[in-house]
């Protein structure tokens, strides 16, 4: 069976697409974003998505999206920041190595900025990403078998820790 090398999970803005596009190449493995496959399958940006279809539409893409990868994909795979609310996505992650990106409020909002694309943070991008990280946080650490915080720090710095981190866990 085909798993993941690492999932990353995390807030938005926590780096799930920029670290793990470094640390795939750094592995030498493919990278895989969930996002991204949910806007192939739907031939639209999740924006649309979530204005034309509604967000339960764009959840049951994702949580498709998610399994198909989980048993496709042997590189890097970065999940949306909300796929780990559900609860198949959560059975689902157990036994793979998930690596949750830690990001400070004040840095996801530095990272995403105020005029966000991102559906979930149209209104009040602060308010709601406070909101976010305080509902998803205990899900993200449960289902963590790597943290690695990034406030502050360089993409290249974390993609190393990891790296290392990842070469300690195959042995």
């Amino acid at each position: 069976m085909m798993r993941p090398a690492a999932v990353l999970i995390g807030a938005p803005g926590s780096g799930k697409s920029t670290v793990g596009r470094g640390l795939a190449e750094r592995l030498g493995l493919p990278f895989r974003d969930t996002d991204a496959d949910v806007e192939a399958v739907a031939g639209k940006p999740i924006s649309e998505i979530f204005i034309d279809d509604g967000e339960e539409r764009f959840r049951a893409l994702e949580r498709e999206a998610v399994a198909r990868a989980l048993a496709e994909h042997e590189g890097v795979l970065a999940l949306g920041g909300g796929a780990i609310l559900d609860p198949g996505t959560q059975r689902a992650l157990s036994g793979h190595v998930v690596v949750y990106l830690q990001v400070s409020l004040s840095e996801a909002v530095k990272r995403v900025g105020l005029a966000s694309a991102r559906p979930l943070l149209a209104l009040n991008p602060r308010s709601r990403l406070r909101k976010l990280l305080e509902e998803r946080l205990p899900i993200y650490e449960r289902l963590a078998t790597i943290s690695v915080d990034t406030t502050g720090r360089e993409a290249a710095e974390v993609v190393e820790e990891l790296a290392a981190a990842l070469t300690k866990e195959a042995r």
